[in-house]
């Protein structure tokens, strides 16, 4: 069941889509400081991760990664592919394509195994909510989740469209 729903891709309503993008305004208005917590927590509670990053994968101590200018890097890089999504969520193409980009480069380039995007997302819908702790209703959560699996199902497409094998 769980997979099955990661499978597809339910439809963002306008009304989301709008939640999606103010309460996005409001994190990336501190782009490099959420990221780099979105990436301390990922590599924190999935320390498998840190494997595709020879920069820092050998850090343990969350103010060392705090401190690394590649995940600093990183961290920005992320946050601007995000943001680009978000600023295009009503061009269905171009969040496809930015998406593509991603899933192949992860795929075809650093060999990141696709479950680590639904792990990192996870992460990242957790930082928004406490973010935006007071604004951050059932139906905000609900439209990033959809989000989530937005994000996770192109990437996704992408890995099979290059042939990944697990």
């Amino acid at each position: 069941m769980e997979i099955e729903r990661w499978e597809r891709s339910e439809e963002i309503s306008d009304a989301e889509k709008k939640v999606i993008q103010e309460t996005w305004n409001r994190v990336y208005a501190n782009c490099e400081d959420v990221g780099v917590s979105v990436l301390i927590r990922f590599f924190v509670n999935f320390p498998s991760a840190k494997q595709y990053f020879s920069q820092f994968q050998h850090m343990q101590d969350p103010l060392e990664m705090e401190r690394s200018l590649q995940l600093r890097k990183h961290a920005r890089r992320v946050m601007n592919a995000i943001n680009t999504v978000v600023e295009n969520l009503n061009d269905s193409e171009k969040v496809s394509s930015v998406l593509a980009l991603v899933g192949k480069a992860h795929a075809l380039k650093h060999k990141v195994e696709p479950v680590y995007f639904k792990k990192l997302t996870g992460v990242l819908v957790e930082i928004i909510g406490e973010e935006c702790a007071n604004d951050f209703t059932p139906e905000a959560h609900s439209a990033w989740t959809k989000m989530r699996t937005l994000i996770y199902t192109h990437v996704t497409a992408a890995y099979k469209e290059v042939g990944w094998a697990q």
